[in-house]
């Protein structure tokens, strides 16, 4: 495809259909594809891979200034995308980009995304995806996140991706002119410090509120986590194969059937 003619897109996100990110992504979408939204109905970040079984899904039409905007699924980010391909869109589309996630999607976090979640899940579908996150939860500002997302999208349209791989964006919270480049980088393996807040309800039956911080634990820019920190853009390849290659000869040589 080339990209005079008309890029079908279909965004989706995991802090819902009122997420400021979403509608910035899709406004930058608009300049230079055919955009479709579908969203959470309500925030659902921490959802990873996770998709609804056992209860119906509900899909909504969603208007904003009185005018349609995209629809709402009663579900996850991966059943935005499931829901999406089998019976609202007529064609699949030419890509798919998910967020502008609150908060970065950097390390451990990568397991936990659901806006990732959602761009796995379009490439299960064979379809490109990128995933894109503004590495703050305060003052955000997408102006610049929406800006490059729309540059980025207009690369792998003409480029395309290896099969089995979503890039995963992580935009630092900062003027253009602060952002120092963009850095290709590998998962970093910076990881929680767990902060479990216990409480009681008012009949004295204990409660949690899960929290934490995420300690880094690299210091090389060839690593997301830490890229961002330098005020990189970084973009990480991330696969669906979750199988540890390394490992295989290894654990072969344990002989398991004797």
């Amino acid at each position: 495809m080339t990209l005079k003619q008309k890029s079908r897109i279909l965004v989706c996100n995991d802090d819902g259909i009122d997420g400021e990110g979403l509608h910035v992504l899709a406004a930058s979408m608009k300049k230079i594809g055919t955009v479709t939204v579908v969203a959470p109905s309500e925030p659902r970040s921490g959802m990873g891979h996770a998709m609804t079984l056992g209860v119906p899904l509900r899909v909504k039409e969603y208007t904003k200034n009185n005018r349609f905007f995209g629809y709402t699924v009663s579900g996850t980010p991966v059943d935005c995308i499931k829901v999406a391909l089998s019976h609202i869109l007529s064609e699949k589309p030419d890509i798919i980009v998910s967020g502008i996630n609150y908060g970065s999607n950097t390390a451990t976090n990568t397991l936990y995304s659901g806006t990732i979640g959602a761009a796995l899940e379009g490439v299960i579908q064979h379809i490109p995806s990128i995933a894109f996150s503004l590495t703050t939860y305060e003052n955000a500002d997408f102006t610049y996140a929406g800006k490059f997302a729309r540059k980025l999208v207009r690369k792998v349209l003409r480029k395309g991706l290896p099969a089995d791989t979503v890039l995963s964006v992580n935009i630092p919270n900062l003027p253009e002119q602060e952002i120092r480049g963009v850095r290709v980088t590998a998962q970093g393996k910076s990881r929680w410090a767990e902060n479990t807040i216990e409480r009681d309800d008012m009949y004295g039956n204990p409660y949690y509120w899960l929290s934490g911080e995420l300690k880094l634990m690299d210091d090389n820019l060839l690593y997301d986590e830490y890229a961002i920190r330098e005020n990189y853009i970084a973009v990480t390849p991330v696969s669906i194969d979750m199988t540890n290659h390394s490992a295989l000869k290894s654990i072969r040589r344990w002989k398991l059937n004797k």
